[in-house]
């Protein structure tokens, strides 16, 4: 866990979806180290326990999968019963895999926008009901919605959704002083990259190698500097911003 204490998010209760692992396990461990009591969800019970043993009792595990309107109901009903309010939404959970056009099979398309777009969505939206003004929603998205990464159109386009769907919220949203923006993190190792992309560690050591020439940073990113930047966006020192996609790739998209 960060070592990092502050009052940053004092007395904020949080939501971060897909936060066992990875990125969302980053911003779990930086938000609850910045003051806020953070509820987290995912697929797998072995991961959420681990990932509230140290965090000092100030956070709680809610098994669910996003793409369930029955879990997201479940999740939403077990944070209005303990705190009765969110003011924070980290929208993490998603995942992809590649394959080519050509080899792209109708199961993996409806996969895939059923939880990264579908399930996105309607976290949002039942969110929603529980946000009161000066809250925060943070959407995940990627770099790859606006690259052309070979084999990973389906997930590319799912981002490129989500990073529209910003837009709309953030019009919807109007005079309800909730803000929405997305953060599109750059090629960063996770362990989905094994679990849900299915790569090696030698692939994984390739792409990642490849990917550091490609940025102006000359490296890849970590999980907590993208943690960083939702805690950025989430907070009172981004209150005048909302609508827009925050790049974290080390200068990868953007030259």
């Amino acid at each position: 866990m960060s070592t990092i204490h502050t009052t940053k998010h004092a007395g904020k209760i949080a939501l971060v979806t897909g936060g066992s692992s990875g990125l969302g396990l980053a911003t779990v461990q930086r938000l609850v180290a910045e003051g806020a009591f953070v509820y987290l969800t995912g697929r797998r019970k072995p991961e959420l326990d681990a990932a509230v043993a140290n965090l000092d009792g100030r956070a709680e595990a809610i098994q669910g999968d996003i793409s369930s309107q029955a879990d997201l109901d479940r999740i939403f009903a077990r944070i209005r019963e303990r705190h009765g309010r969110l003011d924070i939404l980290f929208a993490n959970a998603g995942g992809g895999e590649f394959a080519p056009l050509g080899a792209i099979t109708e199961a993996q398309f409806d996969k895939y926008f059923g939880i990264n777009v579908k399930g996105t969505l309607f976290t949002v939206q039942k969110a929603i009901e529980l946000m009161p003004p000066g809250s925060a929603i943070v959407v995940n998205g990627s770099m790859v919605s606006i690259k052309g990464v070979p084999a990973f159109g389906v997930y590319a386009a799912t981002k490129a959704a989500l990073r529209s769907f910003v837009r709309t919220w953030a019009s919807d949203l109007k005079g309800r002083d909730i803000r929405v923006n997305a953060v599109a993190p750059g090629t960063v190792v996770t362990p989905a990259y094994k679990s849900e992309l299915g790569l090696t560690d030698e692939q994984i050591e390739g792409f990642s190698a490849q990917a550091a020439t490609a940025a102006p940073l000359g490296r890849v990113g970590t999980p907590d500097e993208i943690a960083k930047a939702v805690s950025f966006l989430a907070s009172d020192d981004a209150s005048y911003i909302t609508g827009v996609e925050l790049f974290v790739d080390g200068g990868a998209a953007q030259v």
